[in-house]
């Protein structure tokens, strides 16, 4: 050791608290009781599905700590056993998830799907019931709504855009308010902090087990947008997938809420199978999370620019956007759309409906338009998903909503000829050459 290094005092602990979110999601929790790799700038990633044991005592303590949560020795190092169970870098990715979307835990999943169905899985049982937003991501309406029957759980679709309407449809089964803000794919944004109000009255009568959560898929937000545990959410779940993610390479999903549930959602993860794989957890780790509020940023100025141009459009018919003051929700989505700083973050998704005389020929517009966007536009690519460093445009009706019939569809809230675009971080200037190009055609 030098003499310089002598000389260096050693001082008391980095207090993290002093220092940004955004510093945060590039540093996260370098120096973990899960897995120390503070030499590392980089985490390094786990390649093994199995871990060896030393004992057979060992591994018999792996099999009794496994979602057995015992709050005196919670910073006690895990035994990895076996992938299912826990790996590093999932551990690792599950703190920093827990962290900025201020939770208690984290639980990962193999996608945002898995999350959704893990969430409800251990909030709910046969006899019970959820009551839902109308508007609902496709796939999630088809668990609620031909899967969940088959074990007698009822799924109850209203406007929670009027959160007194839960008044008119909770029964004493009631065990899940269900809802997306903004939903997909046409924005509504869902007061939560009213909602959170009116579950706490209904919850005044209820015992434990039979108590009302809250849960809100924050996807289209991301964290840098919303936080709804700020606002009362039990739950926050998210397909990591998507904007936290950020770069469309891996698949992955999460649910950030209560402690006192962490060891039933691991279980279920382990019996049903849904478990994030280790380098989709690494690559959220070391690539997504750390550039989240960089490209998020970008993405909604980008979607700023572009839901205004689309406004004045006389080829369009509507566009929705919480950033525009046309939208009918738009003072809710000032009070709980804010970024890490308290400024207005009102995300990068924009919903946009063609004219057209009736909805058959709308969405007959939008597919048309999608058709020639896929062939002739740079910077808009015709795919599913969101979140991505490429503008994203897709016609829900004819795609990620296709499984709805149009009458569902119009029920929902959701136009045929509605068009989702998930802004990139391009040119927003050749963004709008192409959708004026493309709006050239109709």
């Amino acid at each position: 050791m030098s003499m310089e290094e002598k000389t260096i005092q050693k001082l008391d602990p980095i207090d993290e608290s002093k220092y940004s979110m955004e510093t945060h999601l590039i540093y996260g929790k370098n120096i973990s009781q899960k897995w120390d790799y503070s030499h590392h700038v980089v985490a390094p990633i786990s390649s093994s599905v199995i871990f060896r044991l030393d004992s057979v005592e060992r591994g018999a303590e792996g099999f009794q700590e496994f979602a057995n949560t015992d709050p005196a020795e919670e910073d006690l190092q895990p035994i990895y056993i076996y992938d299912r169970l826990g790996e590093p870098n999932k551990d690792m990715l599950e703190e920093n998830l827990m962290f900025i979307e201020k939770g208690e835990m984290a639980v990962s999943f193999a996608t945002g799907m898995g999350a959704i169905a893990g969430v409800l899985g251990v909030l709910t049982k046969t006899g019970d019931e959820i009551i839902s937003h109308k508007t609902l991501y496709g796939c999630t309406f088809s668990l609620l709504n031909n899967w969940y029957p088959r074990y007698n759980i009822k799924n109850i679709q209203i406007d929670l855009t009027i959160p007194e309407e839960i008044l008119n449809h909770v029964t004493e089964n009631t065990k899940v308010i269900y809802f997306e803000s903004p939903s997909n794919p046409n924005l509504d944004i869902i007061d939560i902090e009213a909602i959170r109000k009116i579950v706490d009255k209904i919850n005044l009568n209820r015992v434990e087990q039979t108590k009302i959560y809250i849960v809100v898929d924050n996807t289209f937000a991301t964290p840098y947008c919303q936080r709804p545990i700020e606002f009362g959410a039990d739950f926050v779940v998210h397909s990591l997938t998507k904007g936290i993610g950020g770069f469309g390479t891996d698949m992955g999903g999460a649910v950030i809420g209560k402690k006192s549930y962490r060891d039933l959602l691991k279980v279920f993860r382990k019996d049903f199978g849904a478990v994030l794989g280790t380098k989709a957890a690494w690559t959220v780790l070391t690539y997504g999370l750390p550039t989240l509020h960089l490209r998020v940023s970008r993405q909604m100025n980008n979607a700023i620019r572009i839901a205004k141009y689309l406004e004045s459009h006389p080829k369009i018919e509507s566009v929705n956007y919480p950033g525009l003051p046309s939208h009918k929700n738009y003072e809710i989505a000032k009070k709980q759309m804010v970024d890490f700083n308290g400024n207005f973050a009102p995300g990068s998704l924009v919903f946009f409906v063609l004219k057209g005389k009736d909805f058959e020929e709308r969405k007959e517009n939008g597919r048309k338009m999608m058709n020639f966007a896929a062939k002739n536009a740079y910077s808009l690519t015709l795919a599913v998903s969101l979140g991505h460093t490429r503008t994203l445009i897709e016609h829900p009706a004819s795609m990620t909503h296709s499984m709805i019939p149009l009458d569902k569809l119009i029920e929902a809230d959701i136009n045929p000829g509605g068009i989702r675009l998930a802004a990139g971080i391009e040119n927003c200037d050749d963004i709008i050459l192409d959708i004026e190009k493309c709006l050239e055609i109709i």
